[in-house]
């Protein structure tokens, strides 16, 4: 059964996976391996095989000019003018770390079991 041409359109615009082809397409997470494991249980690195990114000479320059430009409008999402709200564990000597306290207020809300 085939799909109407609508669907199949929209099917066509859909990722490629491995079952919609046969055998010999393998698409992988581009994690490939960068070393070997040995017979003891470490893994060994392959420099031949390690990813390597060129940076631009220029990037500090370019980082001076983002930080120029958007440092007026990038602002925090959480102010900084937040007070310290502390626990209520009064006349406990351990404080809110007390299996006692916990137990307590377990029984206070739960009841007896």
């Amino acid at each position: 059964m085939q799909p109407t041409a609508p669907l199949f359109r929209r099917l066509r615009r859909l990722a490629l996976t491995t079952k919609m082809v046969n055998g010999g397409y393998y698409k992988g997470t581009g994690s490939g391996s960068m070393g070997r494991h040995t017979k003891h249980g470490g893994y060994v690195l392959d420099y031949a095989k390690v990813r390597t990114y060129v940076v631009p000479k220029d990037l500090k320059d370019f980082k001076d000019l983002l930080i120029k430009t958007f440092s007026s409008q990038l602002t925090p999402f959480v102010t900084k003018n937040m007070e310290l709200l502390k626990g209520d564990f009064e006349g406990d000597p351990k404080g809110g770390l007390s299996g006692e306290r916990y137990l307590e207020k377990w029984k206070n809300e739960n009841g007896m079991d």
